[in-house]
């Protein structure tokens, strides 16, 4: 069986790497080169049907064979193994489950999980933005995005996703107390909100 799903690819996740390269002069890159680049970051499995180019993200319509409860049946018994302390069975196990079903957003973040155990912070940074791009905003993701940045040194990325992550979850204290770790000083959610309406009134006017 095949299915659709809309993926999102969002500028600040790929900052320095060839994807992100293509936010810097949007207007440069033809349709068909827009694709093709799509089409080869997702692999083999995921065949792009359409691909709307924006300033700060990419909406792609794509579609794929899938099994979904298969896959999830592979994920559960994957991350039981992972608990359990046998990462690389259940890397294997991951690796099944997103072959079943290339869109499992939940197998690939098991998949990023694996990879932090085995202290395998590259592999686990770049599964963990296919993670996102398949689940979507969710705060668990952003948190172990910046968990991962801040393994990297990638301190102003880690700031990034708390950020959004606090968006999300303004009266959240545990984002709170892990973006005022990284360093700046974070306002209460009244006053973020007020600063953001500020910013963009001020950019309205320029």
């Amino acid at each position: 069986m095949r299915q659709r799903k809309t993926l999102i690819i969002r500028r600040d996740d790929h900052n320095g790497d060839p994807i992100g390269g293509i936010f810097l002069d949007p207007d440069a890159i033809s349709s068909d080169e827009l694709m093709r680049r799509m089409a080869q970051y997702l692999g083999p499995r995921i065949v792009v049907l359409e691909a709307e180019m924006g300033r700060e993200q990419i909406e792609l319509r794509c579609d794929a064979p899938r099994h979904p409860e298969a896959s999830v049946r592979l994920a559960a018994a994957a991350n039981d193994l992972r608990i359990k302390g046998a990462p690389r069975n259940a890397q294997s196990l991951f690796v099944e489950a997103l072959a079943l079903d290339p869109f499992n957003g939940e197998a690939m973040l098991g998949l990023a999980q694996v990879h932090i155990a085995r202290e395998q912070w590259p592999q686990a940074l770049a599964t963990l933005k296919r993670a996102r791009e398949m689940i979507g905003d969710d705060i668990g993701v952003l948190q172990v995005l910046a968990h991962a940045c801040v393994q990297l040194e990638r301190t102003r990325a880690a700031i990034g996703y708390l950020e959004r992550a606090l968006e999300l979850a303004p009266n959240n204290p545990e984002l709170r107390r892990a973006l005022k770790a990284l360093g700046p000083e974070v306002p209460p959610p009244a006053s973020r909100r007020s600063a953001r309406v500020a910013s963009l009134a001020g950019h309205s006017k320029s």
